[in-house]
C-alpha cells in the first residue's frame, strides 16, 4: 500500500529547503546593498508554493486534511 503522507512529509521537506535557499539569497542580497529581491526568488516562491501544493494533495489522498505543514 502506497503511503501518500511518506511523500508529502518529503515534499513539505523539500519545501523548508528552498525556503532556506531564497533566505539566504535574500541576506547575500541585502549584504551586498542590493534594493530589489533577487532574480530567482520570484521562481523559487513559485516552486515551493508548487510543492506545498502538491503535500497538500498527497494528504489528502493519505486521509489527512489537517494543515500540519
Amino acid at each position: 500500500m502506497v503511503n501518500y503522507g511518506d511523500f508529502a512529509h518529503r515534499l513539505t521537506a523539500i519545501g523548508a529547503d528552498i525556503d532556506e535557499i531564497a533566505f539566504d539569497a535574500l541576506r547575500e542580497a541585502v549584504a551586498d546593498g542590493e534594493v530589489q529581491r533577487p532574480v530567482d526568488d520570484k521562481k523559487l516562491m513559485q516552486a515551493r508554493r508548487a510543492i506545498e501544493k502538491a503535500a497538500g494533495i498527497l494528504r489528502q489522498l493519505d486521509g489527512d486534511d489537517s494543515d500540519n505543514w
